[in-house]
């Protein structure tokens, strides 16, 4: 993908901007940026994206994988203070 997404654009500014376990357990992607994904799968089953659009729902799924994982280690660091 040649330009970051806006999935992508709104995870690296949460991460750029420093962050807490408290942000990082409940962080998740907004409203908008999960309708951009919603709008895409949509699309996708119409034959409608173009390349980099065709990439996106995989790369955010990726994203929220990792973001899965942070959040619950991050819960686990609060459990432990």
């Amino acid at each position: 993908m040649s330009v970051a997404s806006p999935v992508h654009i709104e995870t690296i500014d949460f991460i750029a901007a420093g962050t807490t376990q408290e942000a990082v357990a409940n962080f998740h992607p907004s409203p908008e940026a999960r309708r951009r994904v919603a709008d895409l799968v949509e699309r996708e089953k119409v034959g409608g994206l173009s390349r980099e659009e065709k990439a996106e729902p995989d790369h955010f799924v990726e994203l929220e994988h990792i973001l899965r994982m942070a959040r619950a280690r991050a819960r686990q660091i609060l459990r432990r203070a």
